[in-house]
């Protein structure tokens, strides 16, 4: 069972179980759970709608939740939850323009199949494609590519339900002003139940992937950023080396995987043996430097060609939680130098790559992109080991270069010290007043990272 699938079922087997009997929801990482008084599985706007008025009017809380993926509490309540599994429908396509209309629910992983049925493609991907769409633009998610923004900013039209239960549309003719604060919501503004992107032509990406000394990627990184299209790196704490990415636009002919070398690759080597690694570690974390080296040696170099979204997402099986914060590019080479230190000191060491990515700037008051581009750096851990320690000095890290935490994983902020690190801040707060002033979208989470709404 792939990703996606995976993650498609955990939500209907927990709705089930809810509707039978009351059981606790889960995130995918099984580190935020609710217990919701009742859930909803509306397949239209208007049942949205109504749900929402509905619970509004009895002064009750209602969250949205897709494919559970966020490592925080957005989606939690012990209100109404509203599952968008059955809104997952491709609407509306053209393809001459690139428009394409879709229900908040669906899977990245189906709509990019039905994109590429269309001869179209989503500009860029994260690694992990299991996420509604919803839930991805909400949170900010992204990609890598100096020159390209998170999902949100490929956004032209939004149709939400707002905290009364009215159905609240706007794109470049109707609301622009909206569009550009709603596009990163934090599930505060209402339930997304319609989007329109704007994706581009469909294209294959050349693939190359090699390993290379951390220093010397470091060293010389403002030229990693622009060496391809996409570049990214993984490297191992504990270790010297580091696993690099650089995927390229290309017209030259398909060279995919076989599917025993995908197989091997992303099942076996990737999830299988790496999470027999991870349990290893996590019962015997004297052993974590000598399985960091091993970790690395097992990585290897490939170059082939395929569709983008095959190249840029990957199965992942193993269970983990991730922080990831997004600071100014030129920095990153000393902050990862500040976290490679900060390794060495922990107790409990990490037993997951550390990511580094790049995204450009964009104009969203709430976007982890806003007026800046952003090198990113995620640390992950194995679930059930111990990571506070971990993502508490990193964060200390980041907080010296104005870090922006990515608002779908951990981070340990609040509105008090999020609040001066967003200039158009004021203009989501205003926006929110405006579209649930009663709260109806309020939860634990949202209140310590934006505050209570404002009347």
């Amino acid at each position: 069972m792939d990703g996606a699938t995976a993650a498609r079922t955990t939500v209907a087997a927990v709705i089930s179980k809810i509707v039978s009997g009351g059981a606790t929801v889960r995130n995918w990482a099984r580190n935020q759970t609710c217990v919701p008084a009742a859930v909803r599985n509306p397949s239209s706007t208007d049942e949205v709608a109504t749900i929402v008025a509905e619970a509004s009017r009895s002064r009750q809380a209602v969250k949205a939740i897709g494919a559970g993926h966020s490592f925080t509490g957005a989606a939690m309540t012990n209100g109404v939850l509203v599952a968008l599994d059955a809104m997952n429908a491709v609407e509306w396509v053209d393809a001459a323009s690139g428009r394409v209309t879709v229900q908040a629910g669906i899977r990245l992983r189906d709509l990019c199949d039905q994109l590429a049925a269309a001869g179209l493609a989503m500009p860029n991907l994260g690694d992990i494609n299991a996420q509604s769409i919803a839930g991805a633009i909400s949170t900010a998610t992204h990609g890598t590519g100096a020159d390209l923004g998170n999902l949100a900013t490929t956004i032209v039209g939004m149709e939400l339900v707002d905290g009364s239960g009215n159905v609240v549309t706007c794109d470049a003719a109707n609301r622009p002003d909206l569009l550009r604060v709603a596009r990163v919501g934090v599930g505060a503004l209402g339930i997304v139940t319609k989007v329109t992107i704007q994706c581009v032509p469909a294209f294959d990406l050349h693939a190359r992937e090699t390993i290379e000394a951390l220093d010397d990627v470091l060293e010389d990184f403002a030229d990693f950023t622009t060496s391809a299209e996409h570049v990214e790196f993984y490297w191992m704490p504990g270790t010297r080396r580091c696993q690099v990415k650089r995927n390229h636009r290309t017209t030259e002919p398909a060279r995919p995987q076989s599917r025993f070398a995908y197989v091997r690759d992303k099942y076996v080597a990737e999830n299988a043996a790496f999470g027999l690694v991870c349990r290893i570690g996590r019962r015997f974390p004297a052993q974590a430097p000598r399985l960091a080296k091993l970790i690395t040696s097992a990585a290897s170099e490939r170059d082939l060609i395929d569709r983008s979204d095959h190249i840029f997402c990957s199965p992942r099986r193993v269970r983990f939680v991730e922080m990831e914060y997004g600071i100014p590019v030129e920095a990153i080479p000393d902050a990862v130098r500040r976290v490679r230190d900060l390794t060495a000191t922990l107790s409990f060491p990490p037993l997951f790559p550390i990511e580094v990515r790049v995204s450009a700037a964009d104009d969203i008051p709430l976007s982890t992109g806003h007026g800046r581009a952003n090198g990113w750096i995620a640390v992950h851990q194995y679930r059930g080991a111990p990571y506070e320690a971990y993502f508490q000095g990193v964060e200390a890290i980041m907080d010296d270069y104005e870090g922006r935490p990515h608002w779908g994983k951990l981070h340990y902020q609040s509105a008090a010290t999020l609040r001066t690190r967003y200039p158009q801040w004021d203009q989501f707060v205003a926006a929110r007043a405006e579209l649930d002033p009663g709260g109806t979208f309020r939860n634990e989470y949202l209140d310590r990272v934006l505050g209570p709404p404002v009347h």
